[in-house]
């Protein structure tokens, strides 16, 4: 593997994320401060215990999660997008660096930020609620994998979008909803039988219940479930990516 070509382009992509510190850390940390608030104080007060766990301390790893997928689709789209609109991408693909080189690289980066701003907002929750992580290794299991899988399908959407709109269109109108009905703010529990059943289809249940497990021990769906189901996702987009880099699509035209 070459080493040297790796780390050039993650420390650029990297770079840049100090270059739009405004942007890239400081605006979410803002938005999910704010959800806080909302629900974790204002709302929360009024919201008895779930699980023995207080409201505002049974949000945070949902919010967190949104945090998680949403910055890490956006910083890997818009890292690959943009060498396309701009044109550099046929210097990369025409040096001698391999597609998986280009892959570690970019969705390394993208999972990077994306981790180093998961614990800013877990150190921003404690400040507003009491916390406990039971199982710090699957906390930080999750973290990681989440990060990198959708990093991976955040790269794909790059590679797919052919304007600056699409990148946003699966974040906004894809993964946010599935994130909010995804349990984020409540107990599948809560639902009537029908839509516990109908829930169950929504991959984000999947990481939000392991990620919250491994805070809290609670979950809606069992942990061994929620991690082969990432893993899977994990699998899905190595595929894609692979076949994207052997066809060429949207890359060499």
């Amino acid at each position: 593997m070459n080493l040297y070509a790796v780390k050039a382009i993650y420390l650029f992509e990297m770079h840049r994320t100090w270059r739009t510190i405004m942007q890239s850390v400081i605006s979410p940390v803002l938005s999910t401060s704010l959800y806080f608030v909302v629900f974790g104080s204002a709302i929360g007060g009024r919201i008895p215990e779930i699980g023995g766990v207080s409201y505002g301390a049974f949000i945070v790893p949902g919010l967190i999660m949104l945090s998680l997928l949403t910055q890490s689709i956006s910083n890997a789209s818009f890292g690959i997008y943009f060498p396309k609109f701009v044109g550099t991408i046929y210097e990369l693909l025409s040096a001698p660096v391999s597609y998986v080189e280009i892959v570690v690289a970019y969705v390394g980066a993208a999972a990077t930020k994306s981790i180093i701003l998961g614990v800013i907002i877990l150190g921003t929750a404690s400040l507003f609620v009491p916390l406990r992580i039971e199982h710090p290794f699957v906390m930080l299991l999750f973290l990681v994998l989440t990060a990198v899988t959708f990093s991976m399908f955040g790269f794909i959407i790059g590679i797919w979008a052919d304007g600056f709109e699409k990148l946003q269109l699966v974040p906004m109108m894809i993964i946010t909803p599935l994130t909010f009905l995804g349990g984020s703010f409540y107990s599948i529990d809560m639902l009537p039988p029908f839509w516990q059943k109908v829930t169950l289809l929504n991959p984000v249940v999947y990481l939000i219940s392991g990620f919250r497990w491994s805070f809290f021990g609670l979950s809606d769906v069992h942990i061994g479930t929620s991690i082969a189901m990432t893993a899977l996702f994990l699998i899905a987009c190595m595929l894609i990516l692979r076949w994207i880099f052997r066809t060429g699509y949207r890359l060499k035209s």
